[in-house]
């Protein structure tokens, strides 16, 4: 299984910018999406999941109400619809899968088993 991500790049504060998460592999079946983003000198941060199993989404703290997940089931791909975007968003993001059904969850501490390479956010002026 193979993840992609795309669509990083320099937005301003207040703007937004769609990130998209193409999968290859899963040809059938439920799996869970997960983004997760890294801040330099920071921890890695759970920022939304999605669990086809039960359709549940679980949002980080800090992008709740900003940030949201859409998946196109028939294209296997993923975005994330970033809005009102602040400085403190600025970082690497990733897209993660995994086919167990307790992968997406509200902790975000599920270590998924795919991943794609980073696609760079910046927010600034």
């Amino acid at each position: 299984f193979q993840l992609q991500a795309s669509g990083g790049g320099l937005v301003q504060p207040g703007g937004s910018l769609r990130l998209s998460c193409d999968v290859s592999g899963f040809d059938s079946g439920y799996y869970a999406i997960g983004w997760f983003r890294q801040a330099p000198g920071k921890p890695r941060e759970g920022i939304i999941c999605n669990n086809q199993f039960d359709g549940n989404t679980y949002y980080g703290k800090s992008t709740k109400g900003r940030f949201t997940i859409s998946r196109d089931s028939a294209k296997n791909t993923a975005h994330l619809q970033m809005t009102s975007l602040k400085p403190e968003d600025t970082g690497v993001y990733y897209c993660a899968a995994d086919s167990w059904r307790g992968a997406c969850r509200e902790d975000f501490l599920y270590d998924y088993e795919y991943w794609s390479q980073g696609t760079l956010v910046t927010v600034s002026s």
